[in-house]
């Protein structure tokens, strides 16, 4: 829970954040996109990395810092340290359990590591690792500065040769750390965790293991030399140009900038001019221009150029003799040069090369080498395709050995169809090669051909699906295409191929954007549908999701209608057990609410959650669209929340999105809509609930679904602006600059990236407004204020009459104008806003929970009336603005579909400025705020948060109401105040256990009502289930939602028994009348100490009760608590003296008009005494305890005890009595629990007991209660106050212990 504090009307008010972003795909190509008949044609995927792609997933990184660790103390290091590196390089295997190189897709040589210190620096040998080998270890002694304050600064490098090393090779990672760091992880053995690079799901190298050892001496180890630090100009240029060759070549990978590679193949070719015939570097940068020649020639297409890769590579084998460490891998990058060569001209001379090179790698590595993987993978590639079949590209690409003669095209068919129910990716790859192999032997001409390119095609958009290659999707598009022009006019798959293209094409418009291959694939769907005759709810399905994600990106009204009119045909033709009736049912709910957005028909948004329900129940666990239907499912009903209100809505669909996202692992392609989504319903909990916890992970997760839609992508603005979104609110809630500024530059890009037209183009607008508008708050930039307007404003135009978010857009620009003329003066400005709320609440619902935040702007802007001394408004309006701002406040406070937590924070609003302003409506305010927070700790789930959460709110609220009552001479209106303010978590725990034995005989519905109370009030007595550290958040939350609705049941069954005669006040806050029951005994004296006034009242049994002003103030009497509190007797004694004058002698005097009368009845009940020590624990009040000799006995144990029979406890121990004084009305003690859980008198102690002087008083206590040999409890308090007066005079006994005890009850 975070901090409350209630908003101010002359500080800003945070914006109306704009509803995240989460659009839906209207089909699921995996799924609908099948057509099985003579062709299949679904969407796969298909790659895997080249061998001589050496760019690794990004450039460098920024340094890593690892976690600040505490000052190791007074360990002293003499002179130097000795250090022993251990190095984790564990190239994706904590995601992936690969091995290590599988995320550099170059093969490095090995690995070493540079240690630099301000005077030396290091170098650890270069160790080579085998395919299955996770951990690389240098076992290498190298000096440290002996100042524990000396940074060093650590690299882990891939190089690419084994000996002679040219320059450093590739940086894994890098970052600086002191020595007094590196010695306490070396101590903990804790290691160094690196997160993935910027725009890495993982990156090489996750965690650094560094072991240091203090040494004052060498002691005869060998100790790594520094490298040289003198070098000839010549070799620190080649060094330089060398690493600066493969930072670009690495860098043009990840970014596909041509640029860096031109520039990488620069730098290599001026590293050669360097190295002369007879250097020892030269076959190193022969080898790295080679490199960089062939990536070139694959990114160009200029595969006759391939001449000088392969012309550099063999002259580097030259000088690599048999038996150099680096002669395998230059024999394996020509082969596979000359491979290249050979697909595309056929050159037989090049693949015996090749072969023979290769053969030669197989003969001399070990079979667990990267380098003899990747030269067996490159002899199967070969053998598989014939020169021409295949791209350069594919070399490298790892596929199943074929067969000798193909299988026929009804069993490729068959596979295709098992391919599409299954999630094997090795089977789905042999089959993809199986079509590759058949095309080469049914070639051109052959009446199976376009069939084949269809399955294949269908094949390749799968893996694409399940894996995320670009190339898959492109090569599907490519051989759909193909197949679509083998089919002529008439033949049946003709149909299917423009279904299936039409389908590729959208899915790439998904990811890329491009517009034309969207009103394409719409262009294709219709002649899909003109010629489909026998699955025809397919073609309307397909079409329909295609004009629907037209309609998102175009905003053609006519594109959703038309897409709605054809699903609803398509659901039509799908009756209950039809294969396709999910998708038409999930398709056709998200039209519908997408059109409910745009113009606010609430029968639309009944039927999508009505649709979305079925849907969800046709996809059981297990089922491929679950994830899918959860997803939309809590889509849904974040909607119906937003304009209902209902809790339950908000938690089922946090849940639901949780469980789409566990069903969609890292490199599931809608991986991102799940992220997406499960944030944007974290965030709304965060706005209505105020859990930072929410907030915080909310950033995470569109972090993450950012990472996942790059330039070019669909969804890019949304991610944008979803993250824009939260990061601002967090702005707001700790007030971080780094996250305003971060949020100001996502939201232009995400404004950027939707053109006018575009659907999305009010919610870009309207968030970079709230933007502008909270920067304008925090630096005062008048300039950011005039443009939120201006863009408000603009926004306000793209949302017509009808629109549902027009509402909104008024409320923003209201907000935005009365900001202006605060700041500026400006009558219009003023006018204009409060036209614009009062539009606004017009166009609202009856439960619309909206209606809270309009009734809070509206009270805003008459206050700034009231405040200027503008009073003219229009006929019939009430011309006294505060009058308008204190009516908007309780219609807010009011609004029963709003945020408890919002309509709480605007009670207190109205409390605040109905006092500052003295106004008629401060005591009803006060009454409200009462019973909303009542209401909100009710649904705060355990005890303990129960009292953390009272602590957010103010402390003196049921005090400040009593004193208000006072003010207004209603004294009896205070005394139920004060008693329903004070103690409200000990009132809710007592409502679950309230007797109902009237109700016995009242018939068989009250029974089941009893009943029912008596069910739940049991289950939540018991508190919610208390979860272990580490426990999943979704459990965490389940539980708290099921607490929740218990509670809702709960009230639920309340209001039904205030129904039955003689119970309409069942559990509410009890009447004066009730209350003066209590003083049958004797008055009851009530004291109220508040700023405005110190009052006490007296309260007899039958007469009026009487209110006393005393002649004191909260702050004196709060000097008084101070002193209390010290023991010293002289100082005791004075605040006493003060404490009779200003408090006790007023009362006394009072009561004198009173007739007072003791009660002697005599009960046969169980009393006990404690004789032990207590402890008060002021942080959790509930694990207070007394310490028994088995285990102790908290309070939270006494709570739930039955006791109601005892009538009195003596508590002889420690500080039973002792309150929280930041909580005064929640008195939390061992003394208070007990009488919570039924006793009727408790005696307990205010501060520490003294065993040997108390015994003497608790014996004249004992005396006096009980020296006429008959118990009776009702002479506690007397018998404890004649023996604190029979010990006055005995100096033997201090003062502080003759008055440590206190009691409790009647």
């Amino acid at each position: 829970m975070s901090s409350f504090a209630p908003g101010h009307f002359g500080e800003y008010p945070p914006p109306l954040g704009e509803g995240p972003r989460h659009p839906e795909r209207p089909q699921d190509p995996g799924q609908t996109n099948l057509v099985i008949g003579e062709m299949l044609q679904v969407s796969i995927n298909n790659s895997m990395p080249d061998p001589l792609d050496d760019t690794p997933r990004a450039l460098g990184e920024e340094p890593s810092q690892p976690e600040q660790l505490q000052d190791p103390g007074e360990t002293q290091i003499t002179e130097m340290q000795q250090v022993v590196i251990t190095a984790r390089v564990e190239a994706f295997q904590a995601i992936r359990a690969t091995d290590l190189t599988l995320g550099l897709r170059r093969i490095p040589a090995g690995f070493h590591v540079v240690l630099k210190t301000e005077c030396a620096e290091f170098q650890t040998s270069n160790k080579p690792v085998h395919v299955d080998q996770a951990v690389v270890e240098w076992n290498e002694l190298i000096l440290l500065p002996c100042e524990l304050s000396s940074i060093v600064r650590v690299g882990v490098y891939a190089s690419f040769e084994l000996g002679p090393m040219l320059c450093h090779g590739e940086v894994l990672r890098t970052f600086e750390i002191s020595v007094g760091e590196l010695l306490d992880r070396s101590e903990m053995s804790d290691p160094i965790i690196f997160q993935p690079k910027q725009e890495e799901v993982v990156s090489s190298c996750t965690s650094l293991v560094v072991r240091v050892e203090r040494r004052s001496d060498e002691n005869g180890a060998a100790v790594l030399c520094p490298l040289t630090a003198f070098m000839s100009d010549d070799i620190r240029a080649l060094l330089l140009r060398t690493d600066a060759g493969h930072g670009l070549l690495a860098r043009y990978r990840r970014m596909q900038n041509h640029r860096d590679l031109d520039q990488s193949i620069n730098h290599f070719e001026h590293a050669l001019d360097i190295c002369p015939m007879d250097h020892p570097c030269r076959p190193a940068a022969l080898f790295n221009l080679a490199t960089a020649k062939f990536v070139n020639c694959q990114a160009n297409g200029t595969h006759a150029d391939l001449d000088i890769p392969i012309s550099l590579f063999q002259d580097a084998l030259d000088l690599r003799p048999i038996g150099h460490l680096d002669r395998p891998v230059t024999q394996l990058h020509l082969a596979i040069s000359l491979l290249s060569r050979f697909v595309k001209r056929g050159f037989q001379t090049d693949a015996d090369t090749a072969e023979e090179l290769l053969s030669e790698i197989l003969d001399v590595c070990r079979a667990n080498s990267h380098i003899y993987k990747a030269a067996l993978l490159a002899i199967e590639t070969s053998a598989l395709h014939p020169a021409g079949s295949i791209d350069a590209n594919d070399l490298g690409q790892e596929r199943p050995a074929a067969s000798m003669l193909p299988l026929s095209p009804d069993q490729l068919a068959h596979l295709v169809e098992w391919c599409s129910r299954i999630d094997d990716p090795h089977a789905l790859d042999e089959v993809i090669s199986l079509h590759y192999d058949a095309l080469g032997y049914y070639n051109t001409g052959h009446t199976s051909r376009g069939g084949l390119l269809g399955n294949l095609s269908v094949l390749l958009h799968t893996r694409f699906q399940r894996r995320g290659n670009d190339e898959d999707l492109d090569q599907a598009i490519t051989l759909q295409s193909e197949a679509l022009a083998l089919h002529p006019v008439g033949r049946t798959q003709r149909s299917t191929s423009f279904l299936n293209l039409a389908v590729q094409l959208s899915t790439r418009f998904n990811h890329r954007g491009h517009v034309e291959d969207l009103d394409e694939a719409v262009a294709l769907g219709r002649e899909a549908l003109a010629l489909c005759h026998t699955d025809r709810s397919l073609s309307l399905n397909n079409l329909a999701g295609q004009l629907y994600t037209r309609f998102r990106h175009q905003g053609n009204d006519q594109d959703l209608a038309e897409a709605i009119a054809l699903q609803r045909e398509a659901l039509a033709l799908c009756p209950v057990g039809h294969t396709y009736r999910p998708m038409s049912l999930y398709n056709l709910a998200n039209q519908l609410s997408v059109r409910f957005n745009h113009r606010g028909h609430a029968e639309d948004l009944d039927e999508a959650l009505v649709l979305q329900r079925e849907g969800l129940a046709l996809c059981p666990v297990g089922h491929t669209g679950r994830s899918k239907s959860l997803d939309s499912l809590g889509n849904r009903l974040s909607i119906h929340f937003d304009h209902r209100g209902n809790a339950e809505d908000l938690d089922e669909a946090i849940a639901l999105h949780r469980e789409a996202l566990a069903l969609r692992p890292v490199g599931n392609t809608d991986r991102s809509t799940s992220l997406n989504n499960l944030a944007n319903r974290l965030s709304t909990r965060f706005h209505d609930r105020g859990h930072a916890e929410d907030l915080d992970e909310a950033i995470a997760l569109h972090r993450e679904a950012l990472a996942l839609r790059p330039v070019g992508h669909a969804d890019r603005s949304e991610s944008f602006d979803n993250l824009a979104n939260q990061l601002s609110a967090r702005f707001v809630n700790r007030g971080n600059a780094e996250d305003l500024d971060e949020a100001m530059a996502l939201q232009r890009e995400a404004l950027a990236l939707c053109p006018v037209g575009h659907t999305d183009r009010s919610k870009s607008l309207n968030n970079l407004a709230n933007r502008l508008f909270i920067r304008f708050h925090d630096r005062g930039y008048a300039e950011d204020l005039d443009e939120a307007i201006a863009l408000r404003r603009e926004v306000l135009a793209l949302r017509p009459i009808g629109h549902t978010d027009r509402s909104k857009s008024l409320n923003n620009l209201a907000l935005s104008l009365s900001t202006r003329f605060q700041h500026q003066g400006n009558r219009e400005d003023l006018d204009e806003s409060r036209e614009n709320l009062c539009c606004a609440l017009t166009l609202l619902m009856q439960h619309d929970p909206f209606q809270l935040t309009v009734h809070d702007s509206l009270a805003t802007v008459y206050l700034l009336f009231h405040q200027s001394g503008l009073h003219t408004f229009g006929p019939g309006e009430d011309t006294d603005s505060l009058n308008a701002v204190m009516h908007h406040l309780k219609a807010a406070a009011n609004v029963v579909s709003g945020s408890l937590l919002h309509r709480l924070e605007t009670s207190l609003l109205w409390v605040r400025h109905a006092s500052q302003y003295s106004h008629g409506t401060e005591l009803e305010a006060y009454a409200t705020s009462m019973q909303l927070l009542d209401a909100y700790m009710s649904a705060t789930v355990s005890v303990s948060s129960r009292h953390d959460t009272m602590k957010a709110f103010p402390s003196t609220l049921a005090v400040d109401a009593a004193s208000c009552a006072l003010r207004s001479d209603d004294v009896c209106r205070a005394v139920e105040l004060l008693e329903q303010g004070r103690t409200v978590i000990w009132t809710q725990m007592t409502r679950l256990r309230t007797p109902l034995d009237s109700l016995q005989t009242r018939g068989d519905h009250v029974m089941a009502l009893v009943k029912r109370f008596r069910d739940i009030s049991s289950l939540l007595d018991k508190g919610p289930a208390i979860h272990a550290k580490g426990t999943p958040r979704m459990n965490v939350e389940a539980e708290e939602a099921r607490y929740r609705r218990l509670v809702e049941d709960w009230n639920k069954v309340v209001e039904e028994i205030r129904k039955i005669e003689d119970f309409s006040r069942f559990l509410l806050p009890p009447l004066f009348s009730d209350l003066q029951d209590a003083a049958r005994d004797g008055p009851i004296i009530v004291l109220i100490a508040s700023k405005s006034s110190c009052d006490a009242i007296i309260i007899p049994h039958k007469q009026p009760p009487t209110s006393i002003p005393l002649p004191t103030s909260l702050e004196k009497l709060q000097i008084l608590v101070d002193k209390l509190q010290r023991t010293g007797n002289p100082a005791l004694i004075k605040t006493l003296v003060e404490l009779w004058d200003d408090v006790v002698c007023p009362v006394v005097k009072n009561l004198g008009k009173f007739a007072q009368r003791a009660t002697c009845a005599l009960r046969d009940n169980n009393w006990f005494h404690f004789a032990c020590h207590g402890t008060q624990n002021l942080d959790e009040p509930f694990n207070s305890a007394f310490l028994m000799r088995d285990q102790p006995l908290s309070l939270l144990d006494i709570t739930q005890m039955d006791l109601s029979r005892h009538q009195f406890a003596f508590l002889s121990a420690c500080e039973t009595a002792v309150g929280d004084s930041k909580t005064p009305d929640e008195v939390i003690h061992l003394a208070a629990g007990l009488q919570f859980a039924g006793v009727e008198n408790v005696v307990g102690t205010l501060w520490e007991v003294e065993d040997s002087t108390v015994r003497r008083l608790v014996e004249a206590f004992y005396k006096n209660l009980c020296g006429d040999g008959t118990m009776n409890s009702k002479r506690a308090a007397r018998a404890l106050h004649r023996a604190v007066q029979s010990l006055a005079c005995d100096k033997d006994i201090p003062l502080d212990q003759r008055i440590v005890f206190m009691h409790i009850g009647i």
